[in-house]
């Protein structure tokens, strides 16, 4: 009777866990964003991640919603729209900040988010959304 428990417990573990397994979605390599303008449409979702939160959030001292509309409805974001102008004035600085980094700092091959960079959201905002001219 003990064996026959022990196997049964093991039995509904390893379905309970077959099942879980099943409903996650694989990795994919492939991106699935869209609207993206100035990052590189094969970007991981991980490099996004890291552009996100330690470029914009910690640099501009910002949440999603500063750039990100949100959708219709709901109370999730739209991250592909460009509703906000805030999303082009980030799109602009990106730009900005790449071809600074070309230009002054003779990074062959700048990519925002990248520890190569010399020039980045920081740089100027130190945190804040409307750095001071006078610093």
């Amino acid at each position: 009777m003990q064996i026959n428990r022990k196997f049964v417990v093991m039995a509904v573990l390893t379905v309970a866990a077959t099942i879980s397994i099943a409903g996650i979605k694989p990795f994919s390599s492939k991106s699935e964003y869209t609207n993206l303008q100035v990052l590189p449409k094969d970007i991981s979702t991980k490099a996004l991640q890291h552009i996100m939160v330690d470029q914009f959030q910690d640099g501009l001292g910002v949440g999603c919603s500063f750039c990100h509309a949100q959708e219709k409805g709901s109370l999730h974001l739209d991250y592909a729209s460009d509703e906000k102008p805030e999303k082009e004035i980030a799109r602009a600085m990106m730009r900005m900040t790449t071809e600074i980094n070309k230009k002054y700092f003779e990074v062959s091959r700048p990519i925002i988010g990248d520890s190569l960079i010399v020039v980045s959201c920081n740089t100027c905002h130190h945190g804040v959304t409307h750095p001071d001219p006078n610093e």
